[in-house]
């Protein structure tokens, strides 16, 4: 593990809980980096949360799909985040809750100046599901670079693995997603946490030049 990693590894055990809001006009002031943490429901965007920052119940995991319905923000330090964002494509979620996320969702990706990038998970035995692609425009749309896990990895071969690997890639390119990349991602096995932590430090390291320029400007 390079310094960088090793360092971002110590930030993320740091993580906790600050505040679970519906709407983004209630988030934290819009300064500093965080990172956001999306996936469909059941994608194991909770337990990719836990694993990386090395606390089990930091992110609440559980069997019923659509639990996190709020913008749900953990602190790591005065300048940088984490934010969990609602599953979506559960299908017992409301029509009125829909309509609210599909609005929510992309005004975030679009105004949040502090956000340095987007972890999406996708189980990699269903990738690529509508919603994700949607996501993976928005995202395009709105510049703000993208980290897919292709999470529950353990639950393929090595060969279907590394084959699904290379069919989400090759979508982002065909995308032209310069600033999107995809990687193996296994929870339960740990596998993939490291390179992981190798994204996640380019994405929350804060140098001497953005720090003079203060609260709410960006790169």
């Amino acid at each position: 593990m390079d310094e960088a990693s090793t360092s971002i590894r110590k930030l993320l055990q740091s993580a906790r809980f600050t505040i679970s809001v519906p709407e983004l006009r209630q988030m934290p002031p819009d300064h500093g980096r965080e990172i956001a943490f999306a996936g469909r429901s059941n994608s194991g965007k909770s337990s990719a949360i836990n694993l990386l920052c090395q606390q089990r119940t930091l992110a609440r995991t559980s069997r019923t799909p659509g639990r996190t319905q709020h913008l749900v923000v953990f602190e790591l330090d005065a300048e940088r985040r984490l934010i969990d964002l609602p599953g979506f494509g559960y299908a017992k979620v409301s029509k009125d809750m829909r309509a609210h996320w599909e609005r929510v969702l992309p005004q975030y990706l679009e105004r949040r100046e502090s956000l340095a990038g987007l972890v999406l998970l996708m189980d990699i035995r269903h990738p690529l599901k509508p919603q994700d692609l949607v996501l993976i425009t928005w995202c395009r749309q709105s510049n703000v670079p993208l980290h897919i896990l292709l999470s529950k990895a353990d639950k393929l071969s090595r060969g279907a693995a590394a084959q699904t690997l290379r069919t989400v890639a090759a979508h982002l390119t065909r995308q032209g997603g310069s600033q999107a990349s995809v990687q193996l991602f296994s929870a339960l096995k740990h596998d993939g946490a490291e390179a992981a932590y190798g994204v996640l430090a380019r994405w929350l390291t804060i140098d001497q030049e953005e720090e003079k320029k203060g609260p709410g400007s960006v790169e």
